[in-house]
């Protein structure tokens, strides 16, 4: 009894003295860090809008709607004429080339030269072209121009060459471009200079020919004078140079005809034309002056060549005999740039 009373003492005075327990520093928790923000990422510029491309220009057309053709072509001893609208007759010329008017033409080639007497020569010999000239002395060197063909050796030559025989609104253009200038150079007078014409010498620039009635001159050869619009020689002068027309009384006369977009003249050019029965010839001679060598002066001809004149011619080519003719070589018999000619020093 005595020894559980003691056991129980110990434990009442165990447990009164137990310590307490050691106070605790409160622990203040760091605060959480805070993410640095993600800095958003600019966004990509717009692209510029691509421009707009340049609308293409028209291409250059005629009244009619028809395209306007380049001068695409090589053809030996020929050039082109671009297209557009042209002034053919004057108001200050003759009578029948009166009034001036606009017309429209479709890109075309001419022949740079005249065509010659070998040339016309080896087409007759040929069987192709009928005889004509010259029947004059002096008048058949290899590259002087034909004189004394008819209308129709000059078309047959021209078919035969795979060309035609210009229309006079095409010669025109072709001697007086777009401005309707006088003469191939400009509006300056031809003289013995730049063409080969009568002057106060006499015709031929003063020149003489071979025989008889030697007063009377004689063509030189093609190319003689410089070169002027387009390129082309003897456009004034040397020879006169028959075109497809039939002749009218004027320009008004003919109207619609002579008018538009590639005009052929009276008849629109066909083999007979009632009421016309002369052809044209243009550009004057070696035989007539300057006034003549306009490039609007007309000079009508029977077909037939009757009563007979020294009259010659040149082709042209549509942009369609062109491109048949583009790459053939130059004919052996034609005249050729730098070709010795010794008439280019006479008259002058």
């Amino acid at each position: 009894m005595q020894r559980f009373a003691t056991v129980l003492s110990l434990l009442v005075i165990s447990c009164a003295r137990a310590p307490e327990p050691a106070p605790v520093d409160p622990v203040t928790p760091e605060p959480a860090s805070t993410p640095e923000p993600i800095a958003a990422a600019e966004p990509e510029p717009e692209p510029e809008p691509e421009p707009e491309p340049e609308p293409e220009p028209p291409a250059p057309s005629l009244s009619n709607g028809a395209p306007i053709a380049a001068c695409e072509h090589e053809v030996a001893n020929m050039a082109c004429i671009p297209g557009g609208s042209f002034i053919v007759g004057s108001d200050d010329g003759p009578d029948n080339a009166r009034p001036a008017h606009p017309v429209e033409l479709q890109t075309f080639y001419m022949d740079v030269y005249e065509v010659t007497y070998k040339e016309y020569k080896d087409c007759f010999r040929s069987g192709t072209c009928p005889k004509g000239g010259p029947f004059y002395l002096d008048f058949n060197r290899k590259h002087q121009p034909i004189t004394g063909v008819t209308w129709f050796g000059a078309r047959t030559y021209c078919e035969a060459m795979g060309k035609h025989l210009p229309t006079e609104a095409q010669w025109e253009a072709a001697a007086r471009g777009p401005q309707g200038d006088a003469y191939p150079w400009g509006n300056e007078p031809a003289t013995c200079s730049n063409a080969v014409i009568r002057d106060g010498r006499g015709r031929s620039c003063g020149v003489t020919k071979k025989g008889t009635e030697e007063w009377k001159g004689r063509p030189f050869i093609v190319g003689s004078r410089a070169k002027s619009r387009y390129g082309l020689y003897d456009m004034a002068g040397n020879n006169w140079e028959y075109v497809a027309d039939w002749m009218s009384e004027d320009f008004a006369a003919c109207g619609e005809a002579c008018l538009g977009v590639d005009p052929k003249g009276p008849c629109n050019g066909e083999d007979t034309c009632e009421g016309h029965g002369e052809k044209i010839v243009k550009g004057g001679s070696w035989y007539w002056r300057a006034d003549k060598a306009t490039g609007f002066y007309r000079r009508p001809q029977p077909p037939n060549n009757r009563p007979f004149h020294h009259f010659g011619f040149r082709c042209a080519a549509s942009v369609e005999e062109a491109a048949a003719l583009d790459g053939k070589p130059r004919p052996d018999n034609a005249p050729y740039e730098g070709m010795p000619n010794p008439d280019a020093k006479l008259g002058r």
